[in-house]
């Protein structure tokens, strides 16, 4: 495969990452509007899609089309504000927040962003070089609003991203809770860095199971490249994890109505979005794995895998992931998160870039918010240490 040509410089993005953070422009007012998300979520399309396309940060899951399928499906009986910052008539900053009884076993009311379990970042989208602006306005919106108990607590945050340093610019906080996951950001072709990525001796028997699978019949994989297609790919995914420990354990995407529209909706509304690519993996007649990613420009999500266990033997995961590596030759995706757990033992064998994503507590103003926030942050660092003295 020849290697596809690079938007810039992995050096560069590196450096760019880190740079100081620098205000917009102050001619127009910074002014913030509090309402209820279901109000106002349609409305808002149109500026929402044009925020996300000049986000300091791409995230999927904070983008129009995955949080209106969220409502619609995951989000009954969720009391939902959508803090909308603008500069003048510019929207130039969006952050979904809740109040929440219970923090680190204390039943405390603090205010956190809103997610579930199907999100894997929550970094709110913010206009680039709007960072500090906007955090600075969205906490004196909270110091001063009667609705948000306790602290803010922001989830799944990438740590050392530029949104990320303009909370920590706006305000001192606390990092209470890190992971590590696999990433994927290189300027290597496909080719070069999987030679690089992986020991001879795994490619050699990764060879050997290729070689294996192909006696079964052809092995060819593909992308989803019909609309007509669609619903078939969704239903052949959702039997594939109902087939396999998912399916034991009652935890798959079909196993309850509300997951099952979350994922068709969402993936319905990622397509429409051009923000799909759906892959699978297929020996003769027979999908043994499929792998949805979202793509966000300049990076992009590898949402949800699965595989057809009975094939296990011939590590159709990893042979999936292998095809997912020639998103190293589009021009418009510089990077990948993994949104794996930390220590993924298939994933982090293939991919040797590294993400932090890191849980934030943030003091709010007030005597008893003040309280409520030492209480809580001193119980965390407790806990770390009763773990083995781990600093968060």
């Amino acid at each position: 495969m020849t290697s596809m040509g690079r938007i810039d410089t992995t050096a560069d993005r590196r450096l760019a990452a880190r740079a100081p953070l620098t205000p917009g422009p102050a001619a127009a007012e910074v002014r913030v509007l509090v309402r209820p998300l279901a109000t106002v979520i349609k409305a808002l399309e149109p500026e929402w899609l044009a925020l996300a396309a000049n986000a300091a940060e791409p995230n999927a899951f904070a983008e129009h089309w995955f949080v209106s399928a969220s409502l619609r499906t995951l989000a009954r009986g969720r009391d939902i504000r959508l803090i909308e910052v603008r500069r003048g008539d510019r929207l130039i900053g969006l952050q979904l927040v809740e109040t929440h009884k219970g923090y680190a076993r204390l039943p405390v009311k603090i205010v956190q962003n809103w997610a579930h379990d199907q999100m894997f970042l929550g970094t709110p989208l913010v206009a680039a070089g709007e960072e500090l602006a906007f955090w600075s306005v969205v906490l004196e919106t909270l110091d001063e609003a009667d609705w948000a108990p306790g602290l803010l607590h922001l989830r799944g945050l990438t740590e050392d991203g530029s949104v990320h340093r303009g909370l920590l610019a706006a305000r001192q906080s606390v990092t209470v809770h890190r992971e590590v996951r696999a990433f994927l950001e290189s300027e290597l072709s496909p080719e070069a860095y999987y030679e690089q990525a992986v020991r001879p001796k795994k490619r050699k028997e990764i060879r050997r199971l290729q070689n294996r699978l192909a006696e079964l019949g052809p092995v060819q994989a593909s992308a989803l490249e019909q609309t007509a297609e669609f619903d078939s790919w969704c239903s052949t995914y959702l039997s594939l994890e109902k087939a396999g420990w998912k399916g034991e354990a009652g935890s798959t995407l079909a196993g309850s109505a509300e997951t099952e529209a979350f994922f068709r909706e969402t993936l319905r509304a990622a397509w429409a979005a051009k923000r799909l690519q759906f892959l699978r993996l297929d020996v003769g007649e027979t999908c043994i794995a499929m792998l949805v990613n979202f793509l966000t420009p300049p990076g992009s999500f590898s949402f949800k895998t699965v595989f057809d266990e009975s094939y296990a033997r011939f590590s159709p995961g990893v042979l999936i992931q292998l095809e997912n590596l020639k998103i190293l030759g589009n021009p418009a995706i510089t990077w990948m998160d993994s949104c794996a757990a930390e220590d993924h033992p298939m994933i982090d064998s293939l991919w040797t870039e590294r993400r932090n994503i890191v849980r934030v507590s943030v003091p709010l103003k007030g005597a008893r918010r003040r309280a409520v926030y030492a209480l809580c942050t001193g119980l965390e660092r407790l806990s770390a240490a009763v773990k083995g003295g781990r600093k968060p």
